[in-house]
């Protein structure tokens, strides 16, 4: 963008402006704040964000080194629109308003190059903008489904679940005991799936609730249960590295569901059958959980949409909502999900969970 500035003007700029170091999770200015200074990123990485519905405050860009921000409030002299916040310790070049305005008044062809850097911040600005205009609509309207649905489902599960308390009462055979616990079981677990959905669709930012738990006793009985269930269509669970004992910070209930989302996904992946394979391992902050399948790998066509709402790719009866949801679910824990191919075929899904302090 400086290109067009002759040596002199370069030495202009050079002298008036001003390094300033932020560390991470710094606010570098927030909604309001005068617009006094052009800022650019000499390192580290800026967040750009913006409350813009229902009080929800949303990322709206990321500015890397050798990029600037801050250009609208210099050019129309009005109160910042958006907050800019240090991702990682970032060192900015702050260049006063009223320098920039006289280099733009000396030099047309810098005032050219200005002009359209700002013309592709809009251009980015908007596809942001209608992307996430378009995914709340999306999630409106499924919200709206899921409320109108929740009510059908829990009436019949409720008269399912006092009538299997009936069924097996205290004379009650010990097979017929054990069947039901499963059904009761399955009921939870639909009663459960149908809530995380409204939740999800409902956009809502409620923290569950957390409690320490050891996570080994949490993931062992949870994978226990959903061996057993996908074992009729051929697919088996390995192990490879055991389920740390190590204490965190869980929603037992709220977790169970991503370990059915990915395993399941796994599942859907070898419907000839296979094995999953599950990794465990720990650090002195987190512990990392990989689910493993031997599938054809993640396709490039939905490699960079993966966890967003209604993306689904090869899946006749899929909703798109399964990994979506999962990250949200994991992202409430403190940790962070992702996905890879394997160079051998099949692919990798991970999270991470925060060890407690």
């Amino acid at each position: 963008m400086f290109s067009p500035l002759s040596p002199a003007e370069m030495d202009t700029l050079k002298g008036v402006a001003k390094e300033a170091v932020f560390p991470g999770g710094a606010e570098i200015f927030k909604e309001g704040d005068a617009g006094d200074c052009l800022f650019v990123v000499k390192s580290g990485l800026v967040q750009i964000s913006a409350v813009i519905a229902d009080g929800e405050r949303q990322a709206l860009s990321r500015v890397p080194p050798g990029e600037m921000f801050g250009e609208f409030a210099i050019i129309d002299n009005q109160p910042r629109s958006a907050t800019a916040t240090a991702e990682v310790e970032t060192v900015l070049y702050v260049i006063p308003r009223d320098s920039l305005l006289g280099l733009l008044t000396r030099s047309p062809q810098f005032s050219f190059s200005m002009m359209r850097e700002i013309t592709q911040r809009l251009r980015e600005f908007n596809q942001v903008y209608i992307s996430k205009v378009l995914q709340a609509e999306r999630m409106a309207l499924v919200g709206r489904f899921a409320s109108s649905i929740v009510h059908d489902l829990k009436n019949p599960l409720t008269i399912i679940g006092i009538a299997s308390d009936m069924a097996c009462e205290s004379d009650a055979s010990q097979a017929r005991l054990v069947a039901q616990g499963r059904i009761r079981k399955q009921i939870e677990r639909i009663s459960n799936m149908v809530s995380d959905i409204l939740e999800f669709t409902r956009g809502g930012n409620a923290k569950p609730s957390l409690s320490p738990s050891e996570y080994a006793e949490f993931a062992r009985p949870t994978i226990d249960d959903i061996a057993r269930e996908i074992a009729p269509k051929g697919v088996t669970i390995d192990i490879v590295t055991p389920v740390p004992l190590t204490k965190v910070n869980i929603n037992p209930r709220r977790l169970s569901r991503v370990f059915y989302n990915l395993i399941h996904n796994a599942v859907d992946e070898m419907p000839m059958g296979g094995k999953i394979k599950l990794h465990f391992r720990s650090t002195p902050t987190e512990i990392v959980t990989e689910i493993e399948d031997g599938g054809d790998g993640i396709a490039p066509e939905i490699v960079n949409k993966l966890f967003e709402a209604f993306e689904t790719f090869g899946k006749a009866r899929g909703t798109g909502l399964g990994l979506s949801i999962s990250k949200k679910i994991v992202e409430e824990h403190g940790g962070r999900i992702y996905a890879r191919n394997v160079p051998n075929g099949g692919a990798i899904f991970g999270f991470t969970l925060p060890v407690q302090a």
